[in-house]
């Protein structure tokens, strides 16, 4: 019963959440235009106030990736814009593998166990091959930006993958894009629109990248077995 109004609470905390989002009009602060138009005042607050702001962004941006919000991308090119890219490389790695951590394990407490209840018995291979090669998967997921963020989040919340395993492979496998996108924010006066960052053959390179670590081990699987 305990678990039940839990479930509950996070459920109603989840729908406040976005309801002041969309009450607020967030979106509008995490265009663009409006991020150039505010860089000079905000470095001039960060140079003023380091550390308070260092905290702020971060905390803000677990919770925006915790709660699966469509701001991490502007979030990230404003880090970079008021950051520079070692400091605002570091802080967003961290902060987003925290906030997709979060994400992760909001969605294995309150969607697993009934999912596996009622579809356990089909989900038997899926489930066996996670606990064996999940990590390869994700890290795979984490590099090919064709899938959304939050989806892998849910996802792999749903899956037998171990907690720690889902942080650091999310770590790792998250640093391309991260390193990409936070440059393209210290670069943000001559960046237009976000298709001046995702070019198809980035977006084609980040995929490649993404499949090497399940083609290398399928490759290898299947040379130790014509050994045999």
């Amino acid at each position: 019963m305990g678990t039940k109004f839990i479930k509950i609470g996070l459920l109603l905390v989840l729908i406040a959440v976005i309801a002041a989002f969309i009450a607020l009009d967030v979106k509008q602060y995490a265009t663009l235009d409006y991020i150039k138009s505010q860089q000079a005042s905000m470095l001039d607050y960060y140079q003023q106030h380091t550390f308070l702001v260092l905290v702020f962004f971060a905390l803000a941006y677990v919770l925006v990736t915790a709660f699966s919000l469509p701001v991490a991308t502007p979030m990230t090119l404003f880090g970079g814009a008021l950051f520079g890219f070692s400091t605002g490389f570091v802080v967003i790695s961290f902060a987003s593998t925290v906030g997709a951590t979060l994400a992760f394990l909001m969605a294995r407490f309150l969607l697993k166990d009934s999912l596996q209840k009622k579809y356990g018995q089909h989900l038997t291979k899926v489930n066996d091959g996670f606990a064996r090669e999940g990590a390869f998967y994700l890290f795979a997921l984490r590099l090919v930006p064709a899938v959304p963020f939050f989806v892998v989040n849910i996802l792999m919340g749903l899956l037998p993958i171990k907690v720690r395993t889902f942080y650091w492979v999310s770590q790792l496998g998250m640093l391309p894009a991260t390193a990409v996108y936070v440059y393209a924010g210290t670069e943000i006066s001559k960046i237009s629109s976000l298709a001046d960052i995702a070019s198809p053959s980035l977006l084609i390179a980040l995929t490649l990248l993404g499949l090497f670590p399940i083609v290398a081990k399928k490759t290898l699987s299947l040379l130790r077995s014509t050994q045999k």
